[in-house]
This record gives structure tokens, C-alpha cells and sequence, in this order.
């Protein structure tokens, strides 16, 4: 018998993910902001790829752009790469063990630096600082947390 699902997660935390993608940070602590769009993205393509998608990822991708005020399309590809590695695996990565779910997800936001530093080269726009390759790390740091709340939230019964 399966549970009742919680509809309303899903777009509140896109949402959420967005906004705190937007949230002004001091100038020390701004490379290290995690990519939160790609860790709540990663969790949804893995626990409900029904919901989620190749198309999903390109059109929040295309609202991050809008709203970080990015070049148009770099974080639709960025985050499309993502979600073509994570459904061409998801069979294997949805039931590693946290740890090692851990891990790829840290090799994932890796991948995503490099995508971003490739893009700023072919665009000729100034490459990040040292410091953006630390953001990958502290994602892996806050995979497990996430995972457990979105979870929670997820599967958590109505009424």
C-alpha cells in the first residue's frame, strides 16, 4: 500500500532553492554558496523522475538565468547535464548508500564547476576564483540533511 504523496513539496522547494540562491551573501562567503537549485533538483530526479525531468531541469535552469541574471542558458545546460548524468544512473546512485550517494553528488557539483569554468572560457568572461571549487564540498556536506528533509516532507502522511 502506498502512501499519500505531498504534492505541494515538489514546487516549494524549487522555489526555496531559487530564493536561496538569491540570497545576498558577504563577499568572503559568497563562493562557498552551495548550487542549491542542483542539490534539490538531484533529489527530486532521484525520488520521483516521474515528476521530473530532462525539460523540467531546462526550464528552471532558464529561471535561474532570468533570475541570477546569468548568461542566458548557462545554468539550463549546467543543470541539464545534471539531470541527463543522474537519469542515465539513477537506478545505481538511488540506492547507494548515503555515503557513497554523498560522494557522487560531490563528483556531480565538481562537474558542474568545470562545465561553468568551460562556459566563462569559450564566453571569455573572468573565471572564479579558487575559492567557487570549495562550494562542491560543502554541497556534499549538505546532502545528507537535505535529502532527509525533503524526505520527510515528501512522505510525511496529510491530515
Amino acid at each position: 500500500m502506498s502512501r499519500p504523496r505531498n504534492t505541494w513539496v515538489l514546487p516549494l522547494s524549487l522555489a526555496a532553492a531559487l530564493l536561496l540562491g538569491l540570497v545576498p551573501l558577504p563577499e568572503a562567503l559568497q563562493p562557498l554558496r552551495p548550487y542549491w537549485l542542483a542539490l534539490v533538483l538531484a533529489y527530486w530526479l532521484l525520488e520521483a523522475p516521474q515528476r521530473m525531468g530532462l525539460g523540467s531541469a531546462f526550464v528552471l535552469g532558464l529561471l535561474a538565468d532570468l533570475a541570477f541574471g546569468s548568461l542566458l542558458g548557462e545554468q539550463a545546460l549546467r543543470l541539464v547535464v545534471l539531470a541527463f548524468i543522474i537519469e542515465r544512473f539513477r537506478a545505481r546512485l538511488r540506492f547507494f548508500p548515503m555515503s557513497q550517494q554523498t560522494l557522487a553528488l560531490g563528483v556531480l557539483l565538481f562537474n558542474d564547476r568545470i562545465i561553468t569554468a568551460v562556459i566563462h572560457l569559450l564566453m571569455g568572461a573572468p573565471q572564479l576564483a579558487w575559492a567557487y571549487w570549495l562550494a562542491p564540498l560543502l554541497g556534499m556536506l549538505l546532502w545528507p540533511p537535505l535529502h532527509l528533509l525533503l524526505d520527510t516532507a515528501r512522505l510525511r502522511r496529510r491530515g
